[in-house]
This record gives structure tokens, C-alpha cells and sequence, in this order.
């Protein structure tokens, strides 16, 4: 991995500060550290304080995180002193640690329809899970503010009202390279989004083109039924320019009976536009819990300096060790807005000592298998999956 020569070349790289330097000041240290793969004893008893910190900021501001807090078994399902919480219960409640007043960013979970976890952000919040991606993107190369690339987004064109975390995501992540030209997938009706394929399949032929590097962020769904579409109509392999970079995000959710392996999705991107398996990148995140998880070189998710990752028995909730499936559990002290520092997603997992990868980095890594169970619960993915629906 290269490293930006350029510590500042993005205003997201900027300080900002916790809302009470003197009640967070390790939370403060904690998500100040630069490099996001940094790990040992030091890094360990910094998470430690900062833990200790956020789980008395939001006793003290949440009274639904206090009472559960002092009703919680403290026994091995705990982690940092913090209960657990269910991803599902944001999907049903509003809970804050902070005025309405200070909200400075409200975003929902899931697409037209279905269940939506509500998150609120303060400024802190969001600023420090933004500045998370771009340590990792500056760690990696990959902000280039002198280089205009061209945008394919797999995510929904912004319209009034639309409050969707993924979409968020995306357009933030267009902040890291200058944008000569943008694309969206989704294309926004004025009652909705529809996925629009042949659109899709001729920007890519129009950025290939173009001789500046093509950024494609989103779900991959949509990105393989894009190559297939090209597929489908013979029409012949693109070489995007050099430089080009795929960053997806979404999962599969709605579409695990046309579900593809990495590996071959990653071939066929390789194949149909040039781009090589190192510049493919999948990520995990979710609203509830915004710190980013992308790949390694070797396409494995390590747990950047600023998180926990544990993965928890689908009977007891026990943390698992390494190599057994379970509930993926993600712990961090960065968010001040919501009682959200230690969630237990609804997603299968497996985690993985730092060294079972070839990369450099040494934080421990995970596997996600997929979705626990059938749920009425429907994410973003799931929405945006059902707009493609006879167009594939």
C-alpha cells in the first residue's frame, strides 16, 4: 500500500473536535490516531479508556442506555463495559444521547419500502467516521486531488427528501477525487428510482473513452448485471483507464439465488473492463455503525485502530473464536449522538487473526456469510434490488 505524501489533501483529513474535550478526551486520541492499521497494547488500553468514556457520556444523556446498562447481565456477552444492542432495535425506536437541536445529519437504513433504522449524527459523529474513510483512503492513494476521474455510481440518484445511508456514502466518497463527469444507476423518476442499464452500459463505454481513471462506488449487484447486460449484447471487453478504481458496498441482500463469489466477480470486472483485482474493492459499513471496513489487497476486511470486531454465538451471544460462524458484533467509541457503540448486527461472521492474511496489515480480519435467518427487515440493497426486477 502507498501512503498520500499529502496529509491534508482533503478538507475530511481536517481536526475536529469531541463535544466535551474534558468528559472524551481518550475518545478524542483514539479516533486522532492517522493510521488506520496502527494495533498492540498501546492502541488496546487507548480503545479501553475511550470505551469507558462513550458508555459514561451516554449513561448520563440516554435514559434507555442507562437503565440497560444497569439491568445488563455482566457476564462474558459484554464487551468494553457496553451492552449489547440489536441493530433491529434502531429499526423501531429513536433513541439520542444529544438535543434534537444538535442533529446534524439524520439518515435511514432502507429504501422505499420496509423497516428503516433511524440514525441521528451529531457534527462529532459524523465527521469522525467520515475522517475514518479518508485515513483509509489516503493510506491506500487514493485521494487524488489533482486528478479528475469520472464517476459510476451503483447507488440512487440524489432527489428531495432522500435520506438513504448509501446513498450518502457514495456521494461523499466522490469528494476524494475531482469529478470530471457523473453517472448514477438509479436514476430518480420523480416517484421513485428505476435502475437504468443501458444508461449504465454506455457511460462505461464513454468513460473508457475519456482517458481519465473511472471510480465506480455501489452495490454489486448492479454492477454484475451491468456486465452481463454487456455480455448479453456482444458487445466487446472495455479497457477503463489506468488509475481506475472500484470501491462496492451493499452486499447481495434480496439476491442470493443470483449471488456471484468475489473471485469471479472480480475476474469478470477484469475481463469486461480492464481493471485489475488490486483496484477492486468490496466494504462493509452500516448506518448504525459508520466505520468503514474496506478490503485489503487480498480482499480481506481488517478491523481498522478506531473499532472491536467480534463475532458472537447465534444461541447465547458468547464471543466465538476465531474461525466459527456467528453474529457479527462491531464495537467503537466514536459516535456521541446515539447509544450505538457496541452493536450486534444482523449479519453471519467470521473473524480471523490478523497474520491468516498476506497483507501488512495485522489487524484481525472477518468473513461475512450473509444475512441470519429470514427477516421482514429489508436494507438498502434489498430496496434497490427490487428496482432491477425484469431488467436483467
Amino acid at each position: 500500500m502507498t501512503v498520500s505524501s499529502s496529509p491534508v489533501a482533503n478538507p475530511h483529513l481536517a481536526p475536529v473536535e469531541v463535544p466535551d474535550p474534558t468528559l472524551l478526551p481518550r475518545v478524542q486520541e483514539l479516533c486522532d490516531l492517522t493510521d488506520p492499521c496502527t494495533c498492540g497494547p498501546r492502541q488496546d488500553e487507548l480503545f479501553a479508556a475511550a470505551m469507558a468514556e462513550i458508555n459514561a457520556w451516554h449513561a448520563d444523556r440516554s435514559p434507555f442506555f442507562r437503565s440497560l446498562a444497569e439491568r445488563a447481565d455482566r457476564g462474558a456477552a459484554e464487551a468494553y463495559g457496553a451492552p449489547l444492542v440489536h441493530a433491529n432495535f434502531f429499526k423501531r425506536h429513536e433513541v439520542l444521547s444529544i438535543p434534537r437541536g444538535e442533529v446534524e445529519l439524520h439518515l435511514t437504513s432502507s429504501g422505499t419500502t420496509g423497516q428503516k433504522s433511524q440514525m441521528f449524527f451529531d457534527r462529532w459523529t459524523i465527521r469522525s467516521a467520515q475522517r475514518m474513510v479518508a485515513r483509509i483512503f489516503e493510506r491506500n492513494g487514493w485521494i487524488t486531488p489533482d486528478q479528475e476521474v469520472n464517476y459510476l455510481l451503483y447507488s440512487y440518484e440524489p432527489a428531495p427528501g432522500l435520506k438513504l445511508g448509501t446513498a450518502f456514502t457514495d456521494n461523499y466518497l466522490c469528494d476524494f477525487a475531482p469529478a470530471r463527469q457523473v453517472e448514477y444507476a438509479l436514476r430518480h423518476t420523480g416517484s421513485g428510482h428505476e435502475f437504468d442499464p443501458f444508461g449504465t452500459v454506455a457511460a462505461l463505454r464513454r468513460f473508457a473513452q475519456d482517458g481519465v481513471p473511472v471510480r465506480i462506488l455501489g452495490f454489486p449487484a448492479f454492477l454484475w448485471f451491468t456486465l452481463e447486460r454487456m455480455r448479453a449484447m456482444e458487445l466487446p471487453p472495455l479497457t477503463l483507464p489506468e488509475g481506475s478504481l472500484i470501491v462496492l458496498g451493499g452486499g447481495w441482500k434480496g439476491h442470493t439465488d443470483r449471488q456471484i463469489g468475489k473471485e469471479e466477480l472480480y475476474a469478470r470486472v477484469t475481463e469486461q473492463l480492464g481493471v485489475p483485482s488490486e483496484r477492486i474493492r468490496d466494504t462493509f459499513g452500516s448506518v448504525e455503525h459508520c466505520v468503514p471496513y474496506i478490503e485489503c489487497d487480498h480482499h480481506r476486511l481488517h478491523a481498522p485502530v478506531w473499532s472491536r470486531v467480534f463475532v458472537r454465538s447465534t444461541r447465547t451471544l458468547e464471543p466465538l473464536p476465531h474461525g466459527e460462524p456467528g453474529f457479527l458484533h462491531l464495537v467503537s467509541p466514536y459516535i456521541t449522538s446515539v447509544p450505538a457503540q457496541s452493536v450486534v448486527m444482523g449479519d453471519l461472521a467470521v473473524l480471523q487473526p490478523g497474520r491468516e492474511c498476506p497483507c501488512d496489515l495485522d489487524t484481525p480480519w472477518f468473513t461475512v456469510l450473509g444475512r441470519a435467518g429470514v427477516s421482514r427487515n429489508r436494507s438498502c440493497a434489498v430496496a434497490a434490488a427490487e428496482l432491477m426486477k425484469g431488467l436483467s
